[in-house]
């Protein structure tokens, strides 16, 4: 086959353009990080990104979703830490209040007191995490005591909240959701009970009634009729509550693990490896100027050089 110089030429032009491609694409993913700016570049690869994006996607809905389960169940945990606290001042205003040396004022003083913490229970019973009422059910719309309509400020439990509750759920993995609520439907009304019982024996001074309200001291945590019962409910919720913090610091964990592997892959799926580009883009400047080199004394080979 005749090689002519116009052959010559159109060669080197299309090998030079061929190379300028090679380095103007390794310059691409030094610059830009990624070893591919366009889908075409690499299809399998950017399916692959997309399946990993979407995995770190719903991780990081889960972890947020796990957020929120961590501030329900720290929430109630510490409520009923504070309510086992004015319950175990309810114990004592009424082993006080059972003392048949109390003068009328003492024992109103016991009385006011013991009106306070109800009113502060209530409260407890009414608490919100991100304006939803964490102890009324499915019902986190509604607080659990309202206002009884009397115009004394009195307040009574919602009567549009009836026992069972339901759960509130929150999805923390693909297919896995996490009850976040605890029932304190039956628990606060106990509590309310009791206290108003309490309440209505100190005025009535009856030493036997506000001794039925303490109780034998080893409470059925099912009974939720006297002081020692609702004590003991109060241990077996938290017990309850501890059990899932665990279980959702154990997912938490798990989340952050996965987080980082899928993370791992998809760097290496589409992040430079800048080494290696470096090197190759080193090499490819380098077969550019000897291509170059070349080229220039192919090209000024002319009829005019000979007659010269």
């Amino acid at each position: 086959m005749r090689v002519t110089q116009s052959m010559l030429s159109t060669n080197m032009l299309r090998n030079l353009n061929t190379s300028y491609g090679k380095m103007g694409k390794l310059q691409n993913q030094i610059d830009s990080g990624m070893k591919f700016t366009r889908a075409s570049e690499d299809p399998v690869a950017a399916i692959k990104g997309m399946g990993y994006r979407t995995s770190l996607n719903k991780i990081e809905q889960f972890q947020r979703n796990i957020g929120e389960a961590n501030t329900w169940v720290d929430t109630t945990d510490a409520t009923y830490g504070e309510v086992g606290d004015a319950v175990n001042r309810l114990r004592e205003l009424f082993v006080q209040g059972a003392n048949d040396t109390n003068t009328a004022d003492e024992r109103d003083k016991i009385l006011t007191e013991v009106q306070q913490i109800q009113e502060q229970i209530r409260d407890m019973g009414n608490t919100q995490v991100a304006g939803k009422y964490i102890f009324s059910g499915t019902n986190t719309q509604k607080p659990l005591f309202i206002d009884d309509g009397s115009g004394t400020g009195a307040r009574v439990l919602n009567p549009n909240i009836i026992a069972p509750e339901g759960n509130v759920n929150v999805e923390v993995f693909e297919g896995v959701t996490f009850n976040v609520n605890s029932h304190g439907y039956e628990l606060f009304k106990g509590i309310d009970d009791a206290i108003t019982r309490g309440i209505e024996a100190l005025q009535s001074d009856d030493a036997d009634a506000i001794g039925d309200i303490l109780g034998d001291g080893i409470g059925d945590p099912t009974d939720l009729t006297n002081i020692s019962s609702i004590h003991s409910a109060i241990l077996v919720s938290r017990a309850e509550l501890g059990a899932k913090q665990q279980r959702v610091e154990m997912m938490d964990n798990r989340l952050a693990t996965l987080n980082i592997n899928i993370t791992k892959q998809k760097s290496m799926n589409e992040d430079t490896d800048y080494a290696k580009a470096i090197s190759d883009l080193t090499i490819a400047q380098s077969i550019h100027s000897a291509g170059l080199s070349i080229g220039a004394k192919i090209v000024q080979q002319t009829l005019v050089d000979f007659i010269r």
